[in-house]
Formats: structure tokens, sequence, C-alpha cells
């Protein structure tokens, strides 16, 4: 396993800013969202000028690429036009994994499986991994459903991120069963009434989640997902957590 750090953490900041930040913070390895509401990197620019897109992935001052996450606001075909272009962009910068979001809660399973297929299918043909998001308020935010969904849709994968697990308002939820599908992971402090606190002030037991991971033989990224909070400096919390995770590695 080894730690990578998400755009995301500086998201108000330019792309070449955002990467110097995870440089000076001593990161080898960024986990890369593209969005329409990015200032790094859309989804429909990656589509309509692919060169423009690839010129984006290669000025990361030298930061590896863990993985893309991926949330596209087009529906339909134009969805699936953008997604494969998405694909053709990780295999020319070798990025091998990408993280989608699942249906929201209410989604018609079948509906959603189908649509799964058809991302893990464009994906395949580059040869990357596709691995949906456990998040609360959508379907992956049952480790049930979540393992259902992988038994339907063949080479699907799980992007595990424990927060969601632990922040909702019944009880929180276990996930041993997906372990298995495991294929990414974002991680942040959280309670259960708050998905994001300080590092050290939530529940979220690290190595024990760590220790989980080595036992289905994890071997990718553990990325650190943490938006800057209020009143707090963004810098020490990103290197505060940096140092936890290599230290439990």
């Amino acid at each position: 396993m080894f730690v990578s750090a998400s755009s995301e953490c500086f998201p108000d900041l330019p792309m070449r800013e955002c990467m110097e930040k995870l440089v000076d913070l001593e990161f080898s390895n960024v986990d890369l969202t593209i969005s329409e509401t990015s200032k790094h990197l859309k989804p429909s620019l990656v589509a309509n000028d692919p060169e423009a897109a690839l010129e984006v992935c290669r000025d990361t001052q030298r930061l590896n690429i863990s993985n893309f996450r991926i949330l596209i606001d087009a529906k339909k075909e134009e969805h699936y036009r953008q997604f494969e272009a998405i694909c053709k962009l990780a295999k020319a910068v070798k990025v091998s994994s990408l993280t989608v979001p699942s249906g929201e809660f209410g989604t018609p399973f079948n509906e959603e499986v189908e649509h799964l297929r058809e991302l893990v299918a464009i994906a395949a043909v580059e040869g990357i991994v596709v691995s949906m998001h456990t998040h609360v308020g959508c379907l992956s935010q049952d480790a049930d459903t979540i393992k259902v969904l992988c038994d339907n849709v063949k080479g699907l994968g799980v992007t595990l991120d424990p927060s969601h697990f632990t922040c909702r308002e019944d009880s929180p939820a276990n996930y041993e069963k997906i372990l298995g599908y495991v294929r990414h992971v974002y991680l942040r402090d959280s309670t259960k009434n708050q998905m994001q606190v300080r590092v050290g002030q939530g529940e979220i037991e690290f190595g024990k989640v760590i220790s989980q991971l080595e036992s289905v033989n994890y071997n990718r990224a553990l990325t650190i997902h943490m938006p800057p909070l209020p009143e707090v400096d963004q810098m020490a919390e990103m290197r505060k957590m940096r140092l936890l995770m290599e230290s439990l590695l």
C-alpha cells in the first residue's frame, strides 16, 4: 500500500498550485477528480479536447496519478462518450483505476446494473478497473447491496470510504463483507455526526482499516480525501494525516 492525496484537498487552487502544495507536503501520488465543477479537469474538456486534457495530466509536478475520481453530469449517450474519453486519457497517462459514483438511493436496481456494466465494459477495452464509491445516500451505502451489485457486474470493484459507514443517521455499519472487492480507498477522520473532523478527533480506526485491507492482500493507494475545513490550517492537517498513514504502513 502507498499514500496518495486527492486533488480535492485544495479544490479552490488552480491545477499547478494544487500540485505544488502536494509536493510541498511531500506526497508522491495524487488522486485527480474529473468533474464539471472542478478547477482542475472537466469531463467535457477530456471529451472535446483530449490533447488539452493530456497536457493537464502531464503537468502534475512529477506526482504520479493513482486514480481518477469521475463525476459526470451529462446523461445517456453523452455520459458514456465522456467516460470513454476519460478511459482513453487514463490509458495514455498510465492510470489503471477509476472511481465512479453509484446511483442515488431509490435508483431501480436493474437500471443501475446495466449502467455499471456499460462503464465496466468501456473501461475494459483500455484495461482499466472501475470501482464504485461507497457513499451515504446512494445504493452503495449498504454493504449487502454493494456485494449484490459487484456479483452482478463482473469486474466491478469498490472504492472503500470508511467515513460513509461511520457517519450515518442510524448506527455505524459494517463493511467487512465487501473487503474482497476493494480496489481503491478514501480516508479522512469522521464521527457519527460529522463526515469530516480534524485528524485525531474522529472515530475512524485507521490501523484497523489497514489491517483489514492487508487481510485481503490490498496493495494499492490509501488516498487522503480531506477538503478544507473552515478556520483549520489545511497544510498542517494534510501533513499530520500523511505522517499518520505512513507510520501505520
